[in-house]
């Protein structure tokens, strides 16, 4: 049987968990079938006793578990609770979930229900059909909310992904959470924890599934979330943006340099008297001899290929990749300066290396010789 632990930080949060934990262990966990539930409170010993609530609950509960630590933030309080559920409770599934009823207690189960489907991240999302931001919010607050979620989606190049920034999200242990390196995330004291923990979990999820959820007001006390907490979500969005993309970046600087030693060979061959073919031809695969170099020692350095016979046999296969590029530009190259003139050549090749080859050439190299996800 399945075992999910809820991770749910409670720090002065006495009010709400003396109706979040009946609820949840009454109501929602018995309508969930299969599923072993659990309830796993990280208490920073708030001054409204808390744990004390809590320590009263575990003796009718026996799924409800406490753990008390030093207040260090939010981020840091998720961290801890994910390592104890993992650790000490076996979770095969954790959930961030928080005490206040934003996230209300009924779409537990759906996103339980998403993961035994084989979802391996579940995102409870408010920017989906069925989801829902509170009505009663002031339009300044509806728009900070969209625009600051659609500004990650872009930065992250996420559009498949409607909501970014929602922290009502169920992770499978294997293979994703237990993958993650908990104690070094970004900005754990902050709300922006959550941007990297999501790109993480997501780059190494198989499956990944939105499922709506209703957001809901605060019940008790006031949101915690401020500027400050904004300009850190948006700090970290952007530095995982570029991070995410330095590999592409590298490709594409590798790729210009290899543009202009095609176009200045292009050139030569073409005025030495070369047949329009054999101009295309050479000059193109004298790009693919750059482009294998320096890719392997920069771009794809992590993966390097080493030794001289993986580099002569990597080689080759490369060759043979980029036969399709070879065969698409010298097609194009030659139809277009039959159609265009000899003095149009050099507005036709970077039409064709930008919107034909270089696509093709980065899905070759990623997916057949330096292989990645």
């Amino acid at each position: 049987m399945q075992r999910i632990v809820i991770v749910m930080p409670a720090y002065n949060e006495a009010e709400n968990l003396k109706l979040m934990i009946p609820e949840l262990f009454e109501k929602h966990f018995p309508e969930i079938n299969g599923v072993d539930m659990h309830l796993l409170i990280v208490e920073d010993y708030s001054p409204d006793k808390s744990g004390e609530l809590v320590t009263e609950f575990i003796k009718k509960y026996k799924n409800l578990h406490l753990l008390q630590k030093q207040k260090e933030g939010l981020g840091w309080a998720y961290i801890k609770g994910f390592q104890y559920a993992m650790d000490k409770l076996s979770a095969d599934a954790v959930m961030e979930m928080d005490a206040d009823f934003q996230h209300p207690p009924k779409f537990v189960k759906s996103m339980v229900e998403a993961y035994l489907k084989g979802a391996d991240y579940c995102i409870g999302s408010r920017y989906v059909k069925g989801g829902s931001i509170p009505k009663e919010w002031a339009f300044f607050r509806k728009a900070i909310s969209f625009l600051g979620n659609l500004f990650i989606r872009i930065v992250l190049v996420k559009p498949s992904i409607h909501d970014l920034t929602t922290g009502f999200r169920l992770t499978r242990v294997k293979g994703v959470m237990d993958k993650i390196d908990l104690n070094h995330l970004m900005e754990p004291t902050r709300f922006a924890y959550k941007v990297d923990l999501l790109y993480q979990s997501i780059k190494l999820s198989k499956k990944t599934v939105e499922v709506p959820l209703e957001f809901a007001s605060r019940t008790k006390e006031k949101s915690k979330f401020n500027p400050k907490e904004m300009i850190s979500t948006f700090k970290v969005a952007i530095i995982l943006g570029i991070k995410d993309k330095q590999k592409f970046i590298k490709f594409g600087t590798v790729g210009f340099v290899g543009y202009l030693i095609n176009a200045f060979f292009l050139n030569l061959f073409s005025k030495s008297g070369f047949p329009e073919w054999a101009s295309w031809g050479l000059s193109t695969e004298l790009a693919i001899i750059n482009n294998f170099t320096w890719n392997n020692l920069w771009t794809f350095k992590t993966d390097e290929i080493k030794g001289i016979g993986n580099i002569v046999k990597k080689f080759l296969q490369f060759n043979f990749t980029s036969a399709g590029a070879l065969l698409i530009q010298t097609i194009l190259g030659t139809i277009g300066v039959y159609f265009l003139g000899p003095d149009k050549r050099q507005l036709i090749l970077p039409f064709i290396i930008v919107f034909v080859v270089l696509p093709y050439n980065y899905l070759m190299y990623t997916k057949v010789i330096w292989k990645k996800k």
